[in-house]
């Protein structure tokens, strides 16, 4: 509401798509109705890596207003999510994680990525935790 009464247009629309992405999730079919707070994250995190997907095919075709609307809408969907945790953050987790698993070669990134996916989530993307743990493991 109160973004609509400011007429922040790029506020109201990313709201929306919050709310719209939350209630298609919700009665999809084969759904409980209900979402934790873990799922409504993953819903911000993918609306938000599709703006930011759009915004660099819209910069692509040269429409650079499109683009910047897109990334406008991306950064008030990542008001909405956890801090993301840095590079060296995201190592030192990942470290722990394969002394715990007892990973020492590539062959095992499989097993790492399975725990680390988990305890990371919302922390992290998947493409810097892969490409961390390949660079440990190799």
């Amino acid at each position: 509401m109160a973004a609509m009464k400011a007429k922040e247009t790029v506020r109201l629309n990313a709201v929306r798509s919050i709310k719209s992405a939350i209630l298609l999730a919700k009665t999809a079919e084969g759904a409980s109705g209900e979402l934790t707070d873990g799922d409504i994250v993953k819903l911000i995190q993918k609306l938000a890596k599709q703006r930011k997907e759009a915004a660099e095919q819209y910069a692509a075709a040269g429409r650079q207003e499109l683009a910047d609307n897109e990334l406008a809408e991306m950064e008030v969907l990542a008001t909405y999510l956890p801090k993301q945790l840095s590079p060296e953050e995201v190592e030192a987790r990942l470290k722990e994680i394969i002394a715990e698993v007892g990973a020492s070669a590539p062959s095992d990134m499989g097993k790492v990525m399975g725990v680390a996916t988990k305890r990371l989530a919302g922390l992290a993307d998947g493409k810097t935790i892969s490409g961390i743990v390949r660079k440990l493991l190799g």
